[in-house]
């Protein structure tokens, strides 16, 4: 087009894009298109003929790629139509335009039906078929004109583009239509006159004779039109195969070559036995598929059960899905009958059990039937009224699913390590291309802005195992679409504001919680050696983060932290703070704080312990750790596993890195004999933050401050006294201590209003904690009576 040397990028864009789509048939990011057609709106260099000439180039373009990516759907439409409403002369619009409008008149004739009409029928049943015959062809005449206009100008639109099959196609298809109208005209006025003699007085078969005849030239040329649409539309389909289909999946380089190799090696099986050759050991259909959630298990599973049967190993592609609460029964005897007629419905095709290792439970008590159940299925899989007649598809966590093979001898034997196959975790890259299909799937594209937000999401969501893949992108795009919908201007009469998911459409709101992490570490009381120390490690974090994104080196950060000091110092509260301080840096994903002691980590017997405590990691990542009282671990006892768990614990943090941050909290010197236990620990600690006792001038302000968040305060005397006596006895508890004497002394007041005062009470009354109510609270605690 002569424009395109007036709008420079636009040209650079157009020409970018009409390469890839010669290459490859699709665009591959059109959210730049849709950009483009949005920018012309407020382009002011250019006049309306030529933007509209701009759109239609545009529009065409991305109509084309989404003919190649998904077929003429509803979006294609869409596209095409705004390409020709902007400008009907575009020639791509048009070529496309002919190439499939006659598709959309492919069932034109699927309703043209005519009851049989017998000349044995009595009167009323020959008037209703007559009736209905008027009424058809009345109908279709009424159509045909409509579909004859819309023909010929895609016939002209052929000429237009040159493309002389198409000419043929629609002078074919114009030429029934015009033949069709002639003998639905004549069999109207026969279907008429039939009427007409039924219901006089003078009945002849010439009438009957002559709807026939007109009605067999109608559904011959009904036969015509669908021999067109079978020889144009149907001649080069074919049903895709198992291997066709997962070769289309998105990833999984490595599950595509080891299942084409199985194909094969089933094929060459199949061939070998046709020869007439015999095989003893018959390579074995049950598999063990491993993975993350979202890595396509379920999906590879439907797969194996279409190849099975397409290669006629098994009768049928049928799979039927099961979980443990489906094989699990409540009483003896009911795990046998219900593993029984799950098997027995499998017959012909494929059980898949879903998180089987959940069948096996550690530590499960004796009325738990999960291993009955695995006892069960082993069985009935040599059964000779079962065996070699279905397949067993296992899937679940890697690491679960090697403890589970361990549950019955023969499941190692029935699952041939062969026949293991494990779906690898979606790279970032392959993700997005998921996103971009999930997005297609419902009629939109992303912007260039909507896929780094995408990326975003992915690394927030990608924490620990239990990352969805595939699925938490689909909820991510799920998620976008109703952003969109929910806050959209249905006022807007273009098309691209229905069909485009932009960065905006991705927003997550983040929960407010008023003050920032670092201003409430500066509302705490005392503690100014911590806070420096804090506010100094976020700096250094941040300086490093900098320094990476100009491409300079940046020293390892040390995130790990040993927090030592008397109870009530405020070490977890600052751990909280610190977490928090550590997902707004950027550097921790979720910013949670997992408050842990030994009991959640160090089990009774042997191998429960790294399992414990791999558990609470992963519910960790992400986030912090807090270990209180960690010295705890170390214990004189020879049969004591608290050494395991440091162990274990040593290895998840070199496992995670920064992913995970734990905090170690107890007094100093214990603290230090935990340490130094195991050589790789006091290695991965590089932070210490001492955490020492409150002053009695600290003391005093934060039973203020408590009783305040109450609405309390303490009278001039209570301040004196409780100042005179945190200066001369030494507490235990510090900010602990504190509260508590503010909770007792809030009670004692309410008592002694209650007891003494019999008229109304004041503001000042109900405000007010007396030097009384503190004395009667200390000397309480000083009893232990709390």
């Amino acid at each position: 087009m002569n424009e395109r040397s007036l709008h420079t990028p636009l040209a650079s864009l157009l020409k970018q894009v009409e390469e890839e789509v010669g290459e490859t048939g699709t665009v591959g990011t059109r959210g730049r298109l849709i950009e483009a057609i949005a920018g012309l709106e407020n382009d002011q260099t250019l006049e309306e003929e030529a933007k509209n000439k701009w759109k239609a180039e545009l529009y065409s373009l991305l109509a084309l790629s989404r003919k190649h990516s998904s077929g003429e759907d509803s979006i294609y439409d869409s596209w095409l139509s705004e390409s020709l409403k902007a400008d009907p002369a575009n020639k791509r619009a048009n070529d496309l335009y002919a190439e499939s409008n006659w598709k959309k008149n492919a069932a034109l004739f699927d309703e043209l039906i005519f009851p049989a009409i017998r000349e044995t029928d009595n009167r009323p049943a020959k008037k209703k078929i007559a009736d209905q015959y008027i009424a058809v062809c009345r109908e279709y005449l009424n159509k045909l004109d409509d579909v004859q206009d819309e023909l010929s100008k895609s016939r002209e639109m052929s000429i237009r583009v040159i493309n002389q099959e198409l000419i043929e196609i629609y002078d074919r298809m114009i030429d029934i239509i015009e033949q069709m109208q002639e003998e639905l005209s004549s069999l109207l006025r026969a279907a008429i006159e039939y009427q007409e003699s039924i219901t006089g007085v003078f009945y002849t078969s010439a009438h009957f004779e002559n709807v026939k005849i007109h009605v067999d030239k109608v559904l011959h040329l009904k036969s015509d039109w669908e021999g067109i649409i079978q020889t144009k539309g149907q001649k080069n389909t074919k049903t895709e195969t198992a291997l066709e289909e997962l070769h289309r999946m998105i990833g999984l380089a490595g599950v595509k070559k080891k299942v084409n190799d199985y194909y094969h090696f089933l094929q060459y099986e199949k061939q070998r036995k046709a020869l007439g050759y015999k095989t003893k050991d018959e390579q074995s259909l049950n598999m063990i598929l491993t993975g993350n959630p979202g890595t396509g298990k379920t999906t590879l599973a439907r797969l194996l059960a279409k190849i099975y049967f397409e290669l006629g190993v098994l009768p049928r592609e049928n799979v039927l899905e099961v979980d443990r609460s489906q094989l699990i029964g409540a009483y003896v005897g009911q795990t046998e009958e219900n593993v029984r007629k799950i098997i027995e419905r499998s017959l012909g095709g494929v059980l898949f059990i879903d998180e089987a290792y959940s069948l096996k439970r550690s530590g499960q008590a004796g009325n738990d039937y999960g291993q009955t159940a695995i006892d069960t299925l082993v069985s009935l899989m040599t059964n000779q009224d079962y065996a070699g007649k279905f397949a067993v598809i296992l899937a679940g966590y890697p690491d679960e699913m090697r403890q589970f093979l361990d549950a019955n001898p023969g499941l190692r034997s029935r699952f041939p390590s062969a026949n293991h196959i494990h779906l690898p975790d979606y790279s970032t890259e392959e993700l997005l291309q998921i996103a971009e299909k999930t997005a297609e799937d419902n009629d939109y594209i992303l912007t260039q802005e909507a896929l780094q937000a995408i990326e975003t999401a992915i690394d927030k969501e990608r924490v620990d195992d239990t990352f969805g893949n595939a699925r938490t992108v689909r909820s991510i795009i799920t998620e976008a679409i109703f952003n969109k919908g929910s806050h959209a201007d249905l006022s807007k009469t273009e098309t691209f504001p229905f069909t485009l998911l932009e960065g905006k459409d991705f927003g997550r709101e983040e929960e407010v919680n008023g003050r920032s992490p670092v201003e409430r570490l500066d509302d705490l009381v005392g503690l100014e050696d911590i806070k420096k120390e804090v506010k100094t490690l976020k700096s250094f974090v941040y300086m490093q983060q900098i320094r990476r994104e100009k491409g300079l080196p940046s020293i390892p950060i040390q995130l790990h932290a040993v927090f030592t000091g008397n109870p009530g110092t405020g070490k977890t509260t600052v751990a909280k703070i610190y977490s928090e301080i550590l997902k707004e840096c950027g550097i921790l994903k979720r910013g949670h704080l997992v408050i842990t002691s030994r009991a959640d980590f160090v089990a009774g017997y042997v191998g429960q312990t790294a399992i414990k405590t791999k558990k609470k990691i992963r519910e960790s990542l992400g986030g912090v750790l807090f270990i209180d009282e960690a010295y705890s671990f170390i214990s004189q006892s020879g049969g004591d596993f608290g050494k395991e768990a440091v162990d274990t614990l040593v290895d998840e943090m070199t496992r995670h890195k920064e992913n995970l941050v734990v905090v170690l909290a107890g007094y100093t010197n214990e603290m230090n004999n935990l340490l130094e236990s195991n050589p790789g620990l006091r290695s991965r600690f590089k932070k210490y933050f001492h955490f020492p006792d409150y002053t009695a001038a600290e003391m005093l302000e934060i039973m203020e401050r408590y009783g305040e968040s109450y609405q309390y305060s303490l009278d001039g005397e209570a301040k004196a006294w409780l100042k005179a006596y945190l200066e001369k006895q030494r507490v235990k508890g510090n900010g602990r201590y504190a509260t508590n004497v503010i909770n007792e002394a809030i009670q004692h007041q309410a008592f002694r209003l209650m007891e003494h005062t019999t008229e109304m009470l004041n503001d000042i009354d109900l405000f007010e904690i007396q030097m009384e109510d503190v004395q009667a609270a200390v000397e309480k605690l000083e009893r232990g009576e709390f």
